[in-house]
């Protein structure tokens, strides 16, 4: 294994104390799971509570409180869950106290900050040199604000170019740029398979071979695989008219891989998910040496966000019995 996979295997040992699934009408508990722990660590994704968030209903400064309530080890903040950041007039004061709230609350409740997916911040594989310059300019905000909360990494989108020659050219060059603005940071730069033409892992390993840097890397999620430009949507519903293979994918972004998410929609009466074989999914995470975190990314909505949480906990543990 790179010695890159090892970079993002640091943390806090797990609890003892994990979640079982329980069904929809439950109320979900906290329970013992027997037998070893995994080989990993577990995070959660700020994105499952975005409901919970953009209603008000919790603030975002809330989330390391609640992943403590839920038995996570691990924080991975979402950009556009902020808005006193992204709206505010002084971005760099405004992303001062985002780092000082949020480095005060991950120490209180005694979690790892993990990593920061960036969203809305612009098109790095856009083949117009002066829309690349300001996203570029813009990630670098993030990738300082990693650095300061002691993140590994960051995780960006490479979207503003349909043609695969044009976006592969497009995304090494803004790429490479970050990667070295990050490197001496202790940043890892990565990108996650989030849809369409980022999801054609053959393409997207082309960039990563063409950067050809240490921290530049990948965050295989084990959903994210559709590649239809149009007829885009879900993988799972049939929405989406062409779907690259989740297993293939997830094992051919291993090489270069810095973190995993654990993305979850619907479960069946024994809470395995729906769709996707988990335990499948962490044979081949396995057979990669991999033993940093595991993000829990809960998207389904027929449990409320706090169930699917707790659910998709729970299988990740069911399932690495034994691994």
């Amino acid at each position: 294994m790179k010695s890159r996979i090892y970079t993002i295997a640091t943390g806090l040992v797990l609890s003892m104390g994990f979640v079982f699934f329980q069904s929809c009408n439950d109320t979900p508990q906290k329970k013992e799971v027997a037998g070893a722990q995994p080989f990993f660590k577990i995070s959660l994704a700020q994105w499952s509570i975005h409901r919970m968030i953009r209603s008000g209903e919790v603030s975002p400064y809330e989330f390391a409180s609640l992943a403590k309530k839920w038995g996570f080890e691990g924080l991975e903040y979402v950009s556009q869950l902020y808005p006193d950041v992204n709206d505010s007039e002084d971005k760099v004061a405004a992303m001062e106290n985002f780092i000082a709230q949020n480095n005060a609350l991950a120490a209180e409740h005694g979690l790892q900050n993990v990593l920061i997916m960036v969203d809305g911040e612009g098109d790095l594989a856009s083949s117009d040199a002066e829309t690349r310059a300001t996203a570029i300019a813009n990630h670098k905000l993030w990738i300082d604000a990693a650095a300061k909360m002691g993140c590994s990494s960051v995780r960006l989108n490479l979207y503003g170019e349909k043609d695969p020659d044009q976006w592969i050219a497009n995304s090494i060059v803004s790429m490479k740029e970050l990667c070295t603005y990050a490197q001496p940071l202790g940043v890892n730069v990565i990108v996650e398979n989030h849809g369409r033409i980022t999801s054609n892992v053959p393409l997207l390993m082309q960039v990563m071979k063409g950067v050809g840097m240490d921290n530049c890397g990948t965050l295989p999620d084990f959903g994210n695989f559709c590649i239809s430009e149009e007829g885009y949507g879900s993988i799972f519903d049939g929405s989406c008219k062409e779907v690259y293979d989740i297993y293939k994918g997830v094992d051919e972004m291993m090489e270069t891989a810095f973190g995993i998410s654990a993305k979850s929609f619907a479960f069946d009466a024994e809470g395995n998910e729906s769709n996707i074989d988990f335990r499948k999914m962490l044979e081949i995470v396995k057979s990669h040496d991999y033993n940093g975190f595991i993000g829990v990314e809960y998207e389904g909505d027929v449990l409320s966000e706090e169930e699917g949480i707790l659910a998709t906990q729970s299988l990740l543990l069911k399932a690495s019995k034994g691994l």
